[in-house]
């Protein structure tokens, strides 16, 4: 399927009012939201981010931002999900080709890279398998690592919170040269199956949904499942696109707490406590942080989307995770203590909610990773040097 960007966030916005009225049951037994993705899939929307030669929506990082904060609306574990897929596609698709054949890339990568997408676009789903127990998404400390074969690469290790495990076609992931003298981290692709083993053990207090399990790893993988056809490209997409690992995760916060702020109002007017002044002040308040939110994230998805990689760009991009994930975090809690005990039942839309906005904060970047890179940049500094210990 192949229709303009722009229409992506209209065919969403239809979406939204069933994924919400599903949302609680995903939420409360932690499962995979399979009628979700069958909806996405089937309206070409795992193809968001692949160029339109390849059948996909062609979108733009700013296209993903909206999307993806529209589909947050109606169910944030959905979105987040989606947001992994979409860093998968998005890298890939947007990852110029000058970069990388001055990288050394063989000619065979691209030829790989489009098959990927194309697979995206005909409804493969990707996840993302990068940070492990005990280091998070740090790249510099990743155990999980990679042998060179005769026929490819053999790749051992465990990850966590790999959101969509088990219902994966394939998952990005990264691993270390393990018999390099200067280990070298790297991105894999590895095909669900033999080799894949996932372990349930996700049992969280937000984003259920996402059945973020544990998944490891010993397989052996041809040499087209290294992406870009290049070793040790990790630490450098993180630095020259930090919008996958970074700003990609803040549309989604956007969404849930524009979703808070639609279910509080419902349940506010519903309970009849809509003229009080002090619930309007609440609701006044938060209705001015979230546009302020939303505002942020657009700049960044505006940048990223027409000056990627610049300076400036990349400090919007962690402007936008730091804001993105408080404000989400702020305004669910205030709209929470506004509706009152009633709507902290298990079952009650805006308690899942309160739930998923409290992660946002915490997922990578951290909102303290965010404000530190963003101190070290204010102080004159470079926020991916001047530390005393690796930012990835």
């Amino acid at each position: 399927m192949s229709l303009p960007a722009a229409s992506a966030q209209e065919v969403v916005r239809d979406l939204v009012p069933r994924i919400a009225a599903r949302a609680e049951h995903y939420d409360a037994g932690g499962t995979f939201p399979a009628e979700d993705f069958a909806d996405l899939r089937d309206r070409g929307l795992l193809g968001l981010m692949v160029p339109r030669e390849l059948g996909g929506f062609g979108a733009s990082f700013a296209d993903y931002a909206a999307v993806a904060s529209e589909l947050a609306t109606g169910a944030g574990a959905t979105a987040l999900i989606f947001n992994m897929h979409a860093s998968v596609t998005g890298a890939l698709a947007h990852t110029p080709d000058d970069l990388l054949q001055q990288l050394g890339a063989p000619e065979s990568c691209f030829d790989a890279r489009d098959r990927l997408l194309s697979d995206a676009a005909d409804g493969a789903l990707y996840a993302v398998a990068m940070s492990e127990r005990g280091s998070g998404s740090r790249l510099s400390r990743t155990t999980t690592g990679y042998r060179r074969g005769d026929r490819g690469f053999r790749i051992t290790g465990r990850k966590a919170f790999v959101s969509g495990a088990g219902h994966a076609d394939a998952y990005l992931v990264t691993a270390k040269d393990v018999d390099g003298t200067e280990p070298k981290v790297s991105y894999f692709l590895v095909p669900a199956g033999e080799g894949v083993q996932v372990e349930p053990t996700w049992d969280s207090l937000g984003m259920r949904a996402t059945g973020s399990h544990d998944v490891h790893f010993d397989v052996a993988v041809g040499p087209d499942a290294l992406l870009g056809g290049l070793e040790g490209l990790t630490l450098l997409v993180a630095q020259v696109m930090p919008q996958w690992l970074v700003a990609s995760y803040a549309a989604v916060y956007v969404g849930v707490a524009r979703s808070a702020l639609r279910v509080g109002s419902a349940h506010l007017r519903e309970r009849g406590l809509h003229g009080l002044p002090a619930v309007r002040n609440r609701m006044g308040r938060a209705d001015a942080a979230v546009a302020a939110a939303e505002a942020v994230v657009q700049e960044a998805a505006r940048r990223v989307a027409q000056q990627p990689g610049e300076p400036e760009t990349n400090r919007w991009v962690w402007r936008a995770k730091l804001v993105a994930g408080d404000t989400a975090a702020q305004v669910a809690s205030s709209v929470l203590e506004a509706a009152g005990t009633s709507a902290t039942r298990r079952g009650h839309p805006l308690e899942r909610i309160y739930r998923d906005a409290r992660c946002g904060a915490l997922q990578p970047a951290t909102s303290d990773v965010c404000a530190d890179w963003l101190g070290v940049a204010a102080l004159g500094g470079d926020p991916d040097r001047d530390t005393e210990a690796p930012r990835w």
